[in-house]
């Protein structure tokens, strides 16, 4: 049975002695730090293992990041343990309801209506859009020490808030110095206090992004990480557990179907959010799903499938829960998800997304699975 990325957090409190289940098998030990490497696809790893020998020598397991596989909707799976049906983060953005109307919520940057709008912090509270308990909340509560070492803007941002929700040290750490500087102040220490971290790095996913992955660029940031996590490998104590996994992985845009350019494919429709490799589409009216899936159908053909969100939670591409009417309203009408190397893009609406070379989100290999590394 393929695992997926809600079952991380879930083995780490397991192996400190909380009532979880442990499928990953994570063993016992004083600390535990789970690294994020934003954009480290285990399918990318594998053929690169020339360049990432510690990553790709040290994988104890592949697990599916989860649909879709996209850093807003992993995170917050990684940290509540549970799959989007639960916590309702159900991509890089869908629609929340704002004065008697929807409006696009981009749950990575909490902003409304598009990544670069007004910041969403006050007008959607995080801990009320997501009010699941994560397992960070779990370890603090079992008077474990919580950790993080990440960007120190992400601390108050409207995605940690959301789906981290425990108070924590914070090591600001932009450079991978950083990153090691802090993952190390965490990891020693003389006393018998239990320490858990959580430790984020970006720049793979934003050289895979602006480059491609596979690219010169990003292969350059996958060497350098791996040996950042070979270093690391040898530095920490026997005392801490180090785990590195992914949010997703990458595929490089091919086919491109500008979706701002049909007018056929907004008749009726009053969102779409998403982003270029899955989109949710909101309807005018509901009784005109049929006709509308019809057209989208027929002008995408081959490069997409489009399905209605009934047809999408029957088949549990949110997960195997039935989602609350909170959660379910904020999946569109239809899901429209990209085929081989296809992206939906809309040049008019999101220019900075649509000149990406590098995306993820969809079903692919390459975009679900992500490896778990371990230095236990």
């Amino acid at each position: 049975m393929l695992r997926t990325l809600a079952d991380v957090m879930g083995s780490v409190a397991a192996s400190y002695g909380l009532n979880e289940a442990n499928p990953l098998a994570v063993q016992p030990n004083r600390d535990v730090v789970v690294l994020l490497i934003d954009g480290l696809g285990a399918e990318l790893v594998a053929r690169h293992a020339d360049i990432a020998p510690t990553l790709n020598s040290h994988v104890a397991h592949v697990v599916q990041a989860g649909f879709p596989a996209t850093t807003a909707t992993s995170l917050t799976t990684l940290a509540v343990g549970a799959p989007c049906a639960v916590h309702g983060v159900v991509g890089y953005s869908f629609a929340v309801p704002q004065a008697g109307d929807i409006r696009t919520l981009n749950a990575l940057r909490w902003t409304l209506d598009s990544a670069q709008g007004p910041d969403a912090r006050d007008l959607v509270e995080p801990e009320a859009a997501q009010p699941v308990n994560s397992r960070l909340q779990d370890l603090a509560a079992a008077d474990i020490d919580v950790h993080y070492v990440i960007p120190g803007y992400q601390a108050t941002s409207g995605l940690t808030r959301a789906a981290f929700r425990a108070t924590g040290v914070l090591h600001p750490a932009k450079t991978l110095d950083e990153l090691r500087d802090g993952i190390l102040a965490v990891a020693r220490h003389d006393g018998p206090q239990r320490r858990f971290a959580y430790a984020y790095y970006p720049d793979l996913d934003m050289n895979g992004h602006l480059h491609g992955p596979e690219s010169s660029e990003w292969l350059a940031v996958l060497k350098t990480v791996d040996g950042f996590v070979a270093d690391l490998f040898s530095d920490l104590p026997t005392t801490c557990t180090l785990l590195v996994t992914g949010d997703h992985g990458m595929i490089r845009a091919g086919t491109a179907v500008d979706l701002d350019a049909d007018v056929d494919l907004h008749r009726g429709v009053r969102l779409i959010a998403g982003e270029a490799r899955v989109r949710h589409v909101y309807l005018d009216n509901a009784s005109a799903r049929d006709d509308v899936a019809s057209a989208w159908a027929g002008a995408l053909g081959s490069h997409a499938k489009v399905v209605t969100r009934e047809q999408a939670l029957e088949e549990h591409w949110f997960g195997s829960m039935a989602p609350s009417d909170l959660v379910r309203a904020r999946i569109g009408d239809l899901i429209v998800v990209a085929e081989g190397d296809t992206v939906l893009v809309r040049p008019e609406a999101e220019p900075v997304e649509a000149a990406m070379p590098g995306h993820h989100g969809a079903w692919t290999a390459d975009e679900q699975l992500v490896p778990v590394v371990s230095n236990r």
